[in-house]
């Protein structure tokens, strides 16, 4: 597995060490720096599905070697009937969350593997896991040199959620891009809180704080009144999913960033692996949103048997490309992004 290779590149959530899936907890950041093994499909699964691994790009690695371990034990099991036994276990990793592209990328591709292995299983699955793993690190340094081209004179940058080494396979998608520009230009870096989980309070700051990047933290709902003191040029941010369209799924608070940057002059900038795209979905109508549960809003008081109130918990919005100035992919920028444009990263 790739190790990170310079100062701003010390983060990896993902490691395969001893036949197992070694992940670090993300809920437990920035608190505790603690790493679990998963020796089979079910627990990873329940890993993604728990939050533990966060981050599309993660999401889809951290599948991919899930099916290596439910390989290596159906063909244990029953080596005559492993290829139909497995299919239970894509079923598991599919459902833990429905988002994610990545997630249906990565399966796709360990199922393709799947077909022509004769044998035992585990070296050809593990082998292409590690690729899936190795691209990514590969794509978001191509990604944080094409994005940090477009940040040229650039002195304030904000981005949302993490989209950095813990959401991917190492480096980081919008927060790569970040790193990058950082080493050129040393723009001041701002960070939201992401709610309710806060991903940007617990991890992204975390992150930089590893690499030595200075950032500062903002409240979700100071986002607005900061573009307005003119602090900042730039909104990055990742994403879970884009439409043919280049309309984009990311995390809840997303729309309402792109809205403001848009009223305020601030460009906005959407940074993902190509694995993100999703050509099957013509717009981001028919994209399905995660809905979470009410525990993660609402305190113990309004849990008790009888509350009459409620909560609503959706973990990602969609902005439409009409407010995008620039979606960044490996495979190259797509500037106010429309049917068009997008289709010009599949040649």
């Amino acid at each position: 597995m790739s190790e990170p290779k310079d100062g701003v590149d010390s983060v990896r959530p993902l490691q395969w060490q001893d036949g197992a899936l070694r992940v670090l907890d993300q809920r437990k950041l920035p608190d505790q720096v603690v790493y679990e093994e998963f020796a089979g499909a079910s627990g990873v699964a329940e890993a993604i599905a728990s939050m533990r691994v966060r981050g599309a790009p993660a999401i889809g690695i951290a599948a991919a070697y899930g099916v290596v371990l439910a390989a290596r034990d159906r063909y244990a099991a029953n080596p005559d009937a492993w290829k139909d036994d497995i299919a239970e276990d894509f079923g598991i990793l599919a459902a833990s969350r429905p988002t994610a592209v990545n997630l249906f990328w990565a399966l796709d591709r360990m199922r393709e593997a799947i077909a022509s292995i004769a044998g035992d299983p585990t070296p050809a699955l593990l082998a292409v896991a590690r690729a899936i793993h190795e691209d990514d690190i590969r794509a978001n340094r191509r990604m944080g040199e094409l994005g940090a081209e477009l940040l040229a004179g650039s002195t304030g940058l904000l981005t949302h959620c993490n989209t950095g080494s813990l959401a991917t396979g190492g480096y980081g998608t919008a927060l790569g891009v970040i790193r990058t520009a950082w080493a050129m230009e040393r723009p001041a870096v701002f960070a939201g809180e992401t709610r309710p989980w806060l991903q940007g309070a617990r991890l992204t700051v975390w992150e930089l704080e590893q690499d030595g990047i200075p950032a500062t933290l903002i409240a979700d709902s100071a986002a607005a009144w900061l573009m307005k003191a003119g602090k900042v040029q730039w909104v990055l941010v990742g994403a879970d999913r884009i439409a043919a369209n280049g309309d984009t799924a990311n995390k809840i608070g997303t729309y309402s960033l792109a809205v403001n940057a848009r009223h305020h002059g601030v460009k906005f900038m959407v940074v993902a692996p190509t694995s993100t795209i999703d050509w099957k979905t013509p717009s981001g109508d028919s994209i399905e949103i995660e809905q979470r549960s009410k525990t993660e809003l609402l305190g113990s008081h309004f849990l008790r048997e009888g509350s009459v109130i409620d909560a609503w918990n959706p973990v990602f919005d969609v902005t439409p490309a009409g407010l995008i100035d620039a979606i960044v992919t490996e495979a190259g920028v797509v500037r106010n992004p429309s049917q068009g444009g997008m289709q010009a990263l599949r040649r």
